[in-house]
């Protein structure tokens, strides 16, 4: 882990979170909370990017940016930490160079790998909030969860195509991502990004989504997307918000769990 330094250049803060200060149920009582928080992000891809930018933009103290990827040229359509200029870079190097040039009062730890079931305890043992940023069931399914037994709030969004899902997990105490979709599916059963394309402007949708409910999870302000599963449509622009019940067999939040402890076999990884 590589944490920056503070930083110099920031300006007046009162001016820099201005039109944030004046929202009702954040206010400077809010702003501090923000600048309190630290917030871990895996995945610096498609919903990472635009979460992590908004999150670094509303003056969240700590951001933490996990990826073991570099950027390549197919990133560019929608990653919007990267540029032409960084194909080849680590995507957490270029993040934490864009984010520090968008506001460099941010304090940005890189954890520059995938996240395993060996090291993912200690990485979210950091942070106070978890965003779900991931490509693949696997990792979902890990980040769920290792946030589910470390105690750890966590905002998970995927996209596929034209479609895209959003929803906020409380450990034991809301619905998990596994409540909902159980367990882990045969390879290639799971419709991908890869198979099937990703709308870039979608990812930065839902990727906003996650530094929304972030935001309000860290001031308190609103009601957090638990217990209900939003998924949007892009292609006739409507969305719906499905109502979610823990399932009380669930293997890892459930009454009587079986997963205690992550095995690396279980996630295939």
């Amino acid at each position: 882990m590589a944490p920056s330094d503070g930083g110099t250049g920031e300006g007046d803060p009162l001016a820099r979170y201005d039109r944030q200060l004046r929202l009702a149920g954040i206010g400077s009582e809010g702003q501090e909370r923000l600048s309190r928080a630290r917030v871990l992000i895996i995945g610096a891809g498609g919903l990472g990017g635009p979460a992590a930018f908004y999150l670094a933009a509303s003056g969240v103290g700590t951001l933490g940016i996990a990826d073991g990827d570099v950027v390549d040229v197919s990133n560019l359509q929608r990653q919007i930490l990267h540029t032409t200029a960084d194909i080849g870079r680590p995507k957490t190097g270029s993040a934490l160079d864009r984010l520090k040039a968008l506001n460099p009062g941010v304090r940005v730890n890189i954890h520059p790998a995938f996240v395993t079931p060996d090291t993912i305890f200690d990485i979210i043992s950091e942070y106070d909030f978890v965003i779900d940023a991931t490509d693949s069931v696997e990792a979902k399914f890990l980040v769920n969860d290792a946030c589910v037994l470390g105690g750890r709030p966590l905002a998970h969004a995927g996209v596929v195509a034209y479609t895209g899902q959003a929803m906020v997990v409380k450990p034991r105490s809301t619905t998990c991502y596994r409540c909902v979709f159980e367990s882990l599916p045969p390879p290639g059963v799971v419709d991908t990004a890869l198979r099937s394309g990703v709308l870039g402007p979608l990812a930065g949708m839902l990727g906003t989504v996650q530094a929304i409910e972030a935001v309000k999870w860290i001031t308190g302000v609103g009601q957090p997307l638990t217990d209900a599963l939003l998924v949007i449509d892009a292609l006739d622009m409507t969305t719906r918000k499905i109502r979610l019940q823990r399932n009380p067999a669930c293997p890892v939040c459930g009454c009587t769990p079986t997963i205690t402890s992550l095995e690396a076999e279980v996630y295939r990884m």
